[in-house]
């Protein structure tokens, strides 16, 4: 990385988070002419007596007309600290997604903290995910052909969803991505991880809005040792979905993310771990024109298609 966009860099990495401030910064997305070209449908499911708002994507026309028969699909969950961002600010990430893979995507309007702390989010992404495995959000679906998915505090969530349906049973993913997942609970000096010193500062994201993103989401601080709070906390890893795993070299969470595949291979599970050269965190919300997408998709439908083919032998 030259000195120049470091210099840039460095300045847009200002410290920690101011929620109102953040959300409007992140509801100018909304503003994209491009998204009422988006082929997709609201829908809802019940988290106990709350609605849920859920967004369907469709990869083109023909799919949208087909009735959902039959066809493989992303549970998302969408980045943004747990207290920004939203499914209308992720349209066009969205829309990309169903394209590129050629996918029904289903992304989930959790709610948000502080307003909502833990685990109120969780349990939403939770509620939506046992419905869609049990066949009651789209009937036609197989849980086979269901992979989560997350970026960021959304790959948080993913993960937490599938530990948590491995320890009760609900239901069961086969396919996990997590797309530089948030799955520590510490960002100060104490952390373990040498990602979050060497790239919390300068890099956009710094170690302390992640520290205030934690303090947003959290309860209490007890909630810091819950593993679906912080996947890193879990005791065991072993029987988790097949995972993609993909980092950024220049992002305070790379290490965490790569540690929590190693854990899961060592347990015995399949994990693939990429690690994006030169990338930032968030760069997933890039366009599809930039490099380090099209690696992010390469990556993806690549896992995809060997699941898919593990899938067929099986059958």
């Amino acid at each position: 990385m030259n000195k120049t966009m470091q210099a840039i860099l460095q300045a847009l990495s200002y410290g920690g988070i101011e929620v109102e401030s953040a959300r409007w910064i992140a509801d100018l997305k909304k503003l994209d002419p491009l998204r009422i070209f988006v082929k997709k449908l609201d829908i809802e499911i019940y988290n106990n007596e709350y609605k849920v708002p859920v967004r369907l994507y469709f990869a083109d026309e023909a799919s949208m007309e087909s009735g959902n028969e039959n066809v493989p699909v992303i549970l998302f969950f969408h980045g943004g600290g747990w207290t920004t961002e939203s499914v209308e600010t992720y349209d066009r990430v969205c829309s990309r997604m169903a394209q590129s893979i050629g996918q029904l995507v289903v992304s989930v309007e959790y709610r948000l903290a502080p307003e909502h702390r833990f685990p109120v989010g969780f349990e939403d992404c939770y509620a939506a995910a046992k419905a869609l495995f049990a066949g009651e959000l789209l009937p036609r679906i197989r849980p086979e052909q269901i992979t989560v998915m997350g970026d960021s505090a959304g790959g948080n969530l993913a993960a937490a969803v599938c530990m948590k349906a491995r320890d009760t049973g609900d239901f069961r993913p086969q396919r996990q991505i997590l797309i530089y997942p948030a799955l520590s609970n510490c960002y100060t000096e104490d952390s373990p991880y040498e990602s979050v010193r060497t790239n919390g500062t300068g890099y956009l994201l710094t170690s302390e809005k992640m520290a205030d993103y934690l303090n947003l989401y959290e309860s209490k601080p007890e909630d810091r040792e819950d593993p679906y709070f912080a996947p890193l906390c879990a005791e065991d890893y072993a029987n988790l979905p097949d995972t993609l795993i993909l980092t950024a070299e220049f992002d305070p969470l790379r290490d965490e993310g790569e540690e929590y595949g190693r854990r899961m291979r060592q347990a015995g599970c399949r994990v693939r771990i990429e690690r994006i050269e030169g990338a930032l965190h968030g760069y997933f919300a890039l366009g599809i024109q930039h490099l380090y997408v099209q690696e992010s998709f390469r990556h993806i439908n690549r896992f995809l298609s060997v699941e898919r083919a593990m899938n067929e032998q099986r059958l």
